[in-house]
């Protein structure tokens, strides 16, 4: 969680707003510009989900919750849980869930 509040403000100004001087950049540079913020606000609102994930899983930790699935209760795979630690569903929920 600390890497990635880390990189959030190491690249928050990624996401600051694009000047649109057309006098002293081109076209295609403000089109680039823009298309850089876009992409560093979509980064953002990714680290700031997964903040919010591992803040949840820290949560089971202290509620005795963690490492069991939200849905069945069954235990989650270690090896599932190294994959991910934000993980809050056993393989076979989380197939359930994604068709």
């Amino acid at each position: 969680m600390a890497e990635t509040e880390r990189l959030m403000v190491d690249h928050a100004d990624n996401s600051a707003p694009v000047e649109l001087d057309q006098q002293s950049v081109g076209r295609v540079s403000r089109i680039d510009a823009i298309q850089m913020q876009a992409m560093a606000q979509a980064v953002k609102q990714r680290r700031e989900a997964r903040i919010g994930r591992l803040r949840a899983a820290l949560a089971r930790m202290d509620d005795g919750e963690y490492g069991y699935c939200l849905e069945c209760g069954e235990e989650i795979a270690a090896g599932r849980l190294e994959a991910d630690p934000t993980f809050t569903h056993c393989v076979r929920c989380a197939g359930k869930r994604s068709t």
